[in-house]
């Protein structure tokens, strides 16, 4: 049972509750303490270290294993959509962005704390840096796969591909060069920085592909279509079999 620190307890409260959790405990004086549950776990809050700023993120994490996340994720999309008006996908709170298959997804509270829902069976081991199996641009997007869903990084994913396209471009496989940019659209997509996106949108329609291929290609560019429609508010899950319920 984590306890984490709370910068401001009517903000923290407010958030909580939006996503259905229930206030078991709540104490101001001599000291500031917490409970809340939720769904058979519970989490709890006192007063933050000194010098604690929640823009860091490193306040504290807990981990919650679940048999799949996906019902999960779009249980607490349609909650903060609803006490927020929109998806927040920046800053404090915020929820990251799932992809089918995606194992894991963060929620980061307003005093920069991380609950990590976590599917059971997620592999034990990482390898950080892309598997050692692949090389050149297959390794970046192996690599930027693991800053995305991993350490919720976009801007280290971005640079990754980018980097790799430029170092490795002309020797990759037409598959990996699509695959590339189809996947900077979408991390572009969901940096809010979209400057690039009709160029690569060109050069991909450029490369040369097998139908295989281009199957595969299409599915990345429908995590950038999908991205689009959470950030708007309709609800990407509805042609995956996801039902939306936690079970």
């Amino acid at each position: 049972m984590p306890v984490l620190p709370c910068v401001d307890v009517e903000e923290t409260l407010a958030f909580y509750q939006a996503l259905d959790f229930t206030v078991t405990y709540r104490q101001a004086r001599p000291y500031l303490y917490l409970a809340l549950e939720w769904s058979g776990f519970a989490v709890h809050f006192r007063k933050p270290p000194r010098g604690h700023d929640p823009a860091g993120e490193d306040g504290g994490i807990c981990l919650v294993m679940v048999d799949e996340v996906a019902p999960y994720h779009a249980d607490f999309t349609r909650a903060m959509r609803a006490a927020y008006g929109k998806v927040p996908a920046k800053g404090q709170p915020r929820i990251t962005r799932f992809r089918p298959g995606q194992r894991r997804f963060t929620l980061v509270d307003p005093s920069g704390n991380s609950l990590i829902f976590i599917r059971r069976d997620e592999p034990a081991e990482l390898e950080y840096g892309g598997s050692r199996e692949l090389q050149g641009l297959a390794r970046a997007l192996d690599n930027a796969r693991v800053f995305r869903e991993f350490k919720n990084d976009d801007r280290a994913a971005f640079r990754a591909i980018s980097s790799a396209l430029r170092r490795h471009g002309d020797t990759a496989s037409a598959l990996d060069r699509a695959l590339a940019m189809a996947t900077l659209i979408e991390l572009a997509t969901a940096l809010e920085e979209p400057a690039h996106i009709d160029t690569w949108v060109r050069e991909l329609r450029q490369v040369h592909l097998t139908d295989a291929e281009r199957e595969r290609v299409a599915d990345e560019l429908h995590h950038a279509e999908d991205l689009t429609r959470w950030l708007a508010g309709s609800n990407p899950d509805a042609g995956t079999g996801n039902d939306g319920s936690s079970g």
